[in-house]
């Protein structure tokens, strides 16, 4: 039977640690080296020039992709891989093109280089795959499956297929073939395993499920393939029993690394923070187990709480509603009662003429004066509440932008349709040190200056 599947964007995040050497000892760490692609056509010449033009393509993303969310009920995995030590990994991640950030990773035996995108929406790991015929065009060779000693294609009745979820699942030729939906995008093929290996300086090398597929339609900026780190039963985490992790995202326009940990070097108590560390609960979806829903009962412009009732923000018992992270997303997302409380204070807290016309997709723009910059504009903290008193505090950079000069624009929007989440995107993450303990269900944070890591 056809599912659909809760995808909600790609705003990809893009590791670059190409590995070509034999399996290393058991005991090596994942180490991944990033550097920012600066001859993509995505950029500008200046500075200046890129970050209005990134901020923008964000925003065109994030709402292509938020309107395509869907429900998609879920099933449990059983059978994880043996763990891989990557407690000492050193990982950092850095933008690629106006889709987000990619991992080259060799897959195969001998490794075959594939770069493939990091999505904390999805849980499976995918790479274009000369197998199942022509594929969209991407920066590295196509993965042959045949030059491959140890690709083995998997079975109907094997687990990954029975259990694992897709938006689409058939039985062709004894072949688990499967489609799922990606946002703006759709991604075919056929499960399988081998051998994926990581690292610059540490290698280490792991059997893993991943679909050896194609892209059907949309893009993804050339690369290969998807790396889905979501609690969902196919995902890197659940293959390698990884329980937690940890990121700290510098602004985008910064164009500056952004550390990643895993294991326990997933710990904001080794880090300088600017901020307390506050943790809550990730909560559990009756429907499904594909994101990181947290619980969000308010919020606040300044000091003033906004009308929104605390059920509007809740998870209902059909599955849908509720509030979720997502590093893929840029801009962030409201029901549509907490989104009309918080553009009315907005309004009344800016005190800037409101613009006449649109920018791409921004709900709400104001207008500068002639010769200032967003940067001299004074605006009160957004302040998210969450259950248990805790509450994260936004300022003016992780909830407004400039996306054109002169133009000073919400970066929040209405949820694309009844029953989506809301979504506490990247730009509301940004320079906030944030822990997913996948094991205890428990999601931790503190403000941080992440460039300092």
């Amino acid at each position: 039977m056809a599912h659909h599947r809760l995808h909600h964007r790609l705003q990809l995040v893009c590791l670059v640690a190409v590995v070509l050497t034999a399996a290393p000892a058991a005991h090596a760490i994942f180490h991944f080296d990033f550097r920012l692609d600066t001859d993509s056509p995505f950029f500008g010449r200046s500075a200046r020039a890129s970050r209005y033009d990134t901020w923008r393509r964000a925003a065109l993303e994030s709402n292509a992709q938020q309107a395509r969310r869907l429900a998609k009920a879920l099933g449990k995995l059983s059978g994880a891989a043996a763990a891989t030590d990557i407690a000492a990994a050193d990982v950092t991640i850095s933008p690629y093109t106006h889709q987000g950030h990619c991992l080259t990773v060799g897959v195969g035996t001998p490794p075959q280089p594939s770069k493939v995108i990091l999505d904390l929406g999805s849980d499976l790991l995918w790479t274009q795959c000369s197998l199942v015929g022509p594929t969209a065009k991407q920066l590295e060779p196509v993965f042959d499956a045949a030059r491959s000693s140890s690709f083995s294609v998997l079975p109907c009745n094997s687990k990954p297929c029975e259990e694992g979820t897709f938006t689409n699942k058939t039985c062709t030729d004894r072949k688990c073939a499967y489609e799922n939906y990606y946002g703006i995008m759709t991604a075919t093929g056929v499960l399988a395993t081998d051998t994926f290996t990581f690292g610059t300086h540490h290698n280490v090398s792991a059997n893993l499920t991943f679909g050896c597929g194609k892209l059907a339609n949309g893009t993804i900026a050339e690369a290969s393939g998807i790396l889905g780190l979501s609690p969902g039963p196919l995902s890197m985490l659940k293959q390698l029993a990884i329980t937690k992790f940890s990121y700290c995202l510098t602004p985008f326009a910064d164009r500056k690394t952004s550390p990643v940990m895993f294991g326990a070097m997933a710990d904001l108590g080794k880090y300088k923070t600017t901020g307390k560390v506050q943790t809550i609960p990730l909560l559990k979806n009756p429907v499904e187990d594909m994101y990181y829903y947290v619980p969000m009962v308010g919020i606040s412009l300044g000091s003033k709480r906004l009308d929104v009732p605390e059920d509007a923000l809740a998870i209902k018992p059909d599955g849908t509603g509720g509030t979720v992270l997502d590093s893929a997303t840029t801009l962030a997302y409201l029901v549509e009662p907490a989104f009309k409380e918080l553009k009315k204070a907005v309004m009344e807290g800016i005190k800037l003429p409101v613009a006449n016309r649109s920018v791409d997709d921004y709900p709400l723009c104001f207008e500068l004066p002639r010769g200032t910059s967003m940067e001299k504009v004074q605006a009160p903290p957004l302040v998210l509440h969450f259950d248990g008193d805790a509450e994260m505090s936004l300022p003016r950079d992780n909830y407004f932008q400039e996306p054109s000069p002169g133009m000073l624009c919400l970066a929040v929007m209405q949820a694309p349709f009844e029953g989506a989440p809301n979504v506490i995107g990247n730009v509301q993450q940004q320079n906030m040190h944030v822990l997913y303990d996948v094991g205890n269900r428990m999601f931790s944070y503190a403000p941080t200056k992440c460039d300092s890591i």
